[in-house]
């Protein structure tokens, strides 16, 4: 039997009515639910609705904040520099992406670093939000340790998700949008919730040998070794340690790990180099030319990052966001903890 087909606006608005009962501002659990169905839109079900239970325990442990003090500790005319309060992830990235957006086209770049934020959900939501202002976005996040770096068995850094998007014209927006593990944490949760094994590849078990378990697995393992250990070494530098609020020392040396993150959102001004028209026919012939090469045995056509996920959109908003068993069970016990009626 397939997985049921919950329509689009339905989930988000249950979403949204999840988080207001949870004590968020209805505004701000409006962004909320945005953010993560935009992923499960795109077929990123990892950043999704199977996160709700999860953040309801963080909000109910303090771990998160349904009505955070967000505060500019800092700021020049390309720079700032947040303190997020424990708030739920998309409510202060969403204002840092507007905020430096608007330094971008006041002076080329803006660059906001966000310390003491939560979970963001995908963080492509937050690079393709400069894209639609005709800039090009990046946005990164670190939190505590998940993943071995490369020689290790035990966590010690964080798989850091990036996102990179830019404009284009006749093609969709170019995103990457990946982390620096082979798999997403979050896969390992989607994993269990379909009732399927994961690839070996993926993580560790707690006692750092392999599993295929995603109910055992806990250590996710760097994307090709040494450089996804050295990228996610990188992006500590520019986060947490920059932000003045490590989050690997104090875990490692305690074994105490609560849910904290740090991050940062940044916006480019083609136009300050290139007209953005120009810019952005060259990214299309760029596409074309590569689309146009010899396929690979076992490959009908050479797809482009951000490409699988917006075919998947498509599909989603025209068919519904399936949902496996276990994410229906998180929608039911999140309705019955919140007097809500579940969607599913």
């Amino acid at each position: 039997m397939s997985d049921p087909r919950i329509d689009a606006a339905t989930l988000e608005a249950f979403t949204k009515d999840c988080f207001v009962r949870a004590g968020l501002p209805e505004a701000d659990a409006a962004i909320e639910a945005e953010v993560l169905i935009w992923a499960n839109l795109r077929g990123v079900d990892s950043h999704g609705v199977q996160r709700i239970p999860s953040y309801l325990d963080n909000l109910e442990k303090g771990w998160m904040n349904a009505t955070p003090d967000i505060k500019i500790l800092k700021e020049s005319p390309a720079v700032l520099y947040m303190d997020a309060d424990k708030a739920m992830g998309p409510i202060p990235t969403v204002q840092a992406m507007n905020a430096v957006i608007e330094k971008a086209k006041q002076v080329g770049i803006g660059w906001c670093l966000i310390r003491n934020v939560t979970h963001q959900g995908a963080m492509g939501y937050y690079s393709e939000m400069a894209v639609a202002e005709g800039l090009a976005g990046i946005a990164v996040v670190c939190s505590p340790p998940n993943m071995a770096p490369f020689g290790a068995k035990a966590a010690g850094l964080h798989n850091s998700p990036i996102a990179f998007s830019f404009p284009t014209s006749k093609h969709k927006t170019v995103t990457l949008d990946m982390a620096t593990s082979v798999a997403a944490g979050g896969k390992l949760s989607v994993a269990s919730d379909k009732r399927v094994p994961i690839p070996v590849e993926w993580a560790l078990a707690p006692d750092g040998s392999e599993t295929t378990d995603p109910d055992v697995a806990s250590i996710l393992r760097p994307a090709g070794g040494p450089k996804g250990s050295g990228l996610a070494m990188v992006f500590q530098c520019l986060t947490s340690l920059m932000a003045n609020n490590p989050l690997i020392v104090p875990v490692l040396k305690s074994g105490e790990k609560i849910h904290n993150q740090n991050s940062f959102v940044a916006a480019i001004d083609i136009s300050f180099f290139i007209n953005v028209d120009d810019y952005r026919s060259l990214l299309d012939e760029t596409i074309d030319e590569l689309k146009a090469l010899p396929k690979a045995d076992g490959h009908e056509e050479i797809m482009m990052p951000g490409e699988p996920e917006y075919r998947t959109f498509d599909d989603r908003s025209a068919n519904g966001i399936p949902l496996p068993p276990g994410t229906v069970e998180k929608l039911q016990e999140a309705a019955q903890r919140l007097d809500l009626t579940s969607p599913v």
